[in-house]
């Protein structure tokens, strides 16, 4: 017999209604709130390099993953809670958990602070992300309804991509770096008293209860699995603890599968999975939103850290990668009612690929903003088809009564991706900087001392030490160093593209198969 899991309130009947005015805005306003909330740290990855003193840029990784985990962690919880409570307390409490970790950002006096503010703000993020787009998905009541309400709701995820650059760059350049968090608190203030006020409650208790012990399993294998990806290049990968995590991570995985196989109510139905649509395009979603966070991670530190750019230039590259998206709404939600999802998501992923492969080209030396405008326009335009495609394809390949748990499972794996995105990418490049800065020491002809310091310090420490400091005569090493590892992150985004865009346009079947595979589900389930 089944067990349970953990006892669900009692039943009560869904409460479905359909989208008005005041719910759109509320949802739209919440998940571009959200997405700045969350896109604004790496924003001002140069200043917190001088202000906050990290110790290395592992520390630098972990303040945009602090934010992350809890958001890749827990929002299959909160589309739970959402379901079981209503979606509107959901909407209201993410906006006062933002609220609070923007408040405690703004006033940081170190990295810990930082950390602790971050955590609290990712897990106000991972109760708007899933709940919004749960909102979404249950009140649209056709297929092409819900898609072009998805549309609409990438397009203002990525708004906040657009937005955050730009109060990040502004706020750092002419006033304080704190000014943006306040900022933000601000209007998570004004989005928990509108969202109170005007939006409307929907829920779908049918068959969902709470999982703890699933819930226990998919947050603790993902923080080891990010521990390990993020701390392997300062540890080293065959340490122990590295090790460990890893091994961790795996094991609370399986045990993840196995607890959801099961339990009566799931976090995650794993017969899901037998949607073919549905578990393709949940994969494609890690991998290619792995590749797009990967390169904004990447032209962040080429630019702010390496480059030592201001963070209002760093804005620049940032609204090629998400401003366009917005302005693609019609073209987006035109194509997606027109052509079949794998042509769309193909020639999306194709796009990025083509942009990351020309960014890994770009001569460090090159700090003028017109040499981004390809590379980073292509990934752009990409991200905007990509991810308003699949996120319709993952809603809209499961049945209508479980579209929560899809909208809760497409924000977990696209914010999984995300998180990987600067903790893979960081260390790959991090790793490759690091051993080409020793082999290249070793061949300089600098005096021992210098060498000796240099190598102690590292290439990103080193890159950015004043004039006056006797080992800064390594620095011309150690950013030729730093380039050639971020140009390996380009790359690595640009093949994860690619691979994207072939597999789709492979494997993703049309929407005639896609209707039998749903029926498959909803039998499935029935029995």
């Amino acid at each position: 017999m089944p067990d349970s899991g953990a006892v669900a309130p009692p039943a009560a009947p869904a409460r479905v209604t359909s989208l008005d005015t005041a719910t759109i805005v509320a949802v739209g306003f919440a998940v571009c709130l959200a997405q700045i909330g969350l896109a604004v740290p790496a924003t001002l990855n140069g200043t917190f390099q001088t202000v906050l003193h990290p110790t290395g840029a592992s520390q630098l990784d972990w303040i945009s993953d602090c934010t992350l985990l809890p958001i890749a962690a827990l929002e299959l919880t909160f589309g739970v809670l959402g379901d079981l409570f209503g979606r509107k307390k959901l909407l209201v409490g993410g906006a006062r958990l933002l609220l609070v970790g923007e408040i405690i950002s703004g006033t940081t006096t170190g990295i810990a602070q930082m950390y602790v503010g971050q955590i609290i703000a990712g897990l106000g993020s991972a109760t708007l992300f899933p709940t919004t787009l749960a909102i979404i998905a249950s009140g649209s009541r056709t297929h092409a309804s819900r898609a072009r309400m998805i549309a609409l709701w990438a397009a203002l995820l990525s708004t906040g991509n657009f937005i955050a650059p730009m109060l990040g760059g502004l706020t750092a350049t002419y006033g304080s770096w704190r000014t943006a968090f306040w900022i933000i608190a601000g209007l998570a203030a004004a989005d928990a008293v509108f969202s109170y006020s005007f939006a409307t409650d929907s829920r779908s208790p049918e068959g969902r209860s709470l999982d703890i012990a699933g819930q226990s399993a998919i947050g603790l294998a993902l923080f080891a699995l990010l521990y390990g990806v993020i701390e392997g290049p300062t540890a080293g990968w065959g340490s122990g603890i590295i090790v460990g995590s890893f091994v961790v991570a795996a094991a609370l995985l399986v045990a993840f599968v196995v607890i959801e196989l099961r339990v009566e109510n799931p976090l995650l139905r794993m017969d899901l999975f037998r949607n073919r649509a549905f578990a393709l395009a949940s994969a494609v979603t890690v991998l290619g939103m792995f590749s797009f966070l990967g390169t904004a991670y990447s032209i962040s530190i080429r630019m702010e850290v390496i480059q030592h750019q201001s963070a209002m230039r760093t804005a620049f590259a940032f609204i090629l990668l998400s401003g366009l998206t917005i302005f693609l709404l019609p073209l987006t939600s035109f194509m997606m009612a027109r052509y079949q999802p794998r042509w769309i998501l193909g020639g999306g992923f194709l796009l990025m690929a083509l942009g990351q492969f020309l960014a890994s080209h770009v001569a460090i030396t090159d700090r003028t903003l017109p040499s981004l405008i390809v590379p980073m326009g292509l990934v752009g335009v990409g991200f905007s088809f990509a991810v308003s495609s699949v996120t319709a394809t993952v809603v809209n390949t499961v049945p209508p009564q479980f579209s929560g748990m899809a909208a809760a499972t497409t924000s977990m794996v696209r914010d999984f991706g995300f998180a990987m995105g600067p903790a893979l990418i960081g260390a790959v490049a991090l790793s490759k900087a690091a051993t080409h800065f020793h082999h290249a020491l070793a061949g300089a002809q600098l005096p021992a001392d210098v060498k000796g310091a240099a190598t102690g310090a590292g290439p990103v420490v080193t890159n950015s030490v004043p004039p006056d400091v006797p080992f800064s005569k390594a620095a011309p090493l150690a950013v030729r160093a730093l380039d050639h590892g971020y140009s390996i992150g380009f790359t690595v985004c640009g093949i994860a593209a690619l691979a994207c865009a072939a597999v789709t346009v492979a494997l993703l079947g049309g929407r005639h198969e896609r209707e039998e595979e749903i029926a498959t589900v909803e039998a499935a389930v029935a029995v």
